[in-house]
């Protein structure tokens, strides 16, 4: 790639996330849900509330978090996130305390929500609520039926996709607005046009996907009794690597978006916003990414149990990386620790030499942490299960990339990319990078 496309987002090896702002994103129903997705890595987090019949955030917990949420936050703006489990499990009653503590704090500054959902306990009360106080909701919807109803189903392992549509279509009548997020897991990488198609018939504007990756029980989730795990045939080594049925491979997951992308360049840019793209153009614009596994380093997204426990991250909500409880006070000291610092650090101290050499860095900054459990081709371990694909990717999207940043910077709007795109190749050039007249 060219050299001017490996601008580093320099991040201060003092600057702790209580210096940058951070999020605290609240699981007020704890791993409770009312699906049995085949995926969710979450489900079994129950095993760490042993003591617990039901997962409710209590009122003490809500008010807590919520004053001091707010004051530790520097700048004029703080953002509640909300998710589960299934957080709409709670009712609307809860979210209204929600509101009215938030009013109740807020010291002038500007609050807003979001809430992630399954979307079937939705309903006309539930809508109107969310529309009336703004709530962007990321609903969870990974595609048509043959994709979504493989692993998304309820307790009684009933299909669900037509429900959720139900919903979605509902918020969209009363104006929510709606964001989907999408898993990308072995079923849906091999229907990658079948899926973005289909978001668009249903007026989906905003959609983000998620790979599903999951490995073989570690010794954290040991610790919590979880009771996944590899064919006992495998050697511990290979079972340190060894990954779920539902997980998508790592070349699965590149060429998902490659095919995604190339229609989206010639047809959606400006109209249909995917979140992975848009991502990727911040980095070659060298804006920093809006989403933490892309960040050079982390530890700024943290955790709220529905029982005041608050972890590192929530892909890391074992006994470890237990940072203290709300009630006890000190969120700041938590924050602020030597412990969530040196978490944090770990995503770019941590990066083996071979990632430090790639020419893909500036983009994918060696991923999500809990995604390193791959060997590099020269043998160095903590490798990003998702290299290959990841590569695959960056590297098919470089040339367009490359001339939607040359747009911005001749201030001509980027949609003009697609009459490029949808011409003809010629000379060996792909269209994606044809010249386009102002």
């Amino acid at each position: 790639m060219a050299d001017n496309q490996k601008t580093d987002q320099k991040t201060s090896s003092h600057d702790g996330p209580l210096a940058q702002g951070f999020h605290l994103m609240a699981k007020p129903a704890g791993p409770s849900c009312n699906l049995r997705c085949g995926y969710c890595f979450y489900r079994e987090k129950k095993a760490f509330f042993p003591e617990n019949k039901s997962f409710r955030m209590s009122d003490e917990v809500l008010e807590t978090y919520t004053k001091e949420y707010i004051e530790s936050q520097p700048g004029p703006a703080v953002v509640f996130d909300w998710q589960g489990g299934e957080p709409t499990m709670l009712g609307v009653d809860f979210f209204q305390r929600a509101l009215d503590l938030q009013k109740k704090y807020s010291q002038g500054k500007q609050i807003s929500n979001t809430l992630q959902t399954n979307g079937t306990l939705l309903d006309e009360a539930w809508c109107a609520f969310l529309s009336r106080n703004n709530f962007l909701v990321g609903l969870s919807l990974d595609g048509p039926e043959v994709v979504h109803d493989a692993f998304r189903v309820d307790k009684e392992g009933r299909p669900t996709c037509t429900k959720v549509l139900d919903k979605l279509r509902m918020m969209q009548r009363y104006g929510v607005e709606v964001n989907v997020l999408a898993t990308v897991n072995s079923q849906s990488a091999t229907h990658p046009l079948e899926v973005y198609r289909f978001f668009k018939e249903h007026g989906v504007r905003f959609i983000q996907f998620i790979p599903v990756v999951e490995r073989e029980t570690d010794s954290g989730a040991e610790q919590l009794g979880m009771s996944m795990a590899a064919p006992p045939s495998l050697t511990d080594e290979e079972k340190s690597t060894y990954v779920t049925p539902w997980s998508v491979e790592p070349t699965q997951y590149g060429e998902f978006l490659i095919q995604v992308f190339n229609e989206w360049i010639k047809k959606d840019v400006g109209h249909i916003f995917v979140m992975n793209f848009e991502w990727t153009l911040a980095a070659w614009a060298g804006v920093a990414p809006g989403v933490c596994y892309l960040s050079p380093r982390c530890g700024r997204n943290l955790i709220l149990e529905h029982n005041g426990d608050i972890f590192s991250c929530d892909h890391f909500m074992y006994p470890a990386f237990r940072l203290g409880n709300i009630l006890e006070g000190g969120l700041r000291d938590m924050v602020q620790s030597k412990e969530q610092i040196a978490f944090g650090a770990s995503k770019e101290t941590a990066l083996p030499g071979y990632c430090r050499g790639c020419d893909c860095l500036f983009a994918c900054r060696g991923g999500c942490p809990k995604q390193r459990f791959a060997t590099s081709p020269d043998g160095e371990s903590g490798l990003n299960y998702l290299c290959e694909g990841f590569k695959k990717f960056y590297n098919s999207v470089h040339p367009a990339m490359t001339r939607m940043v040359e747009l911005i910077y001749r201030g001509i709007p980027v949609q003009k990319i697609m009459a490029a795109a949808d011409q003809p190749e010629t000379s060996g050039k792909t269209s994606a990078v044809g010249e386009i007249s102002t």
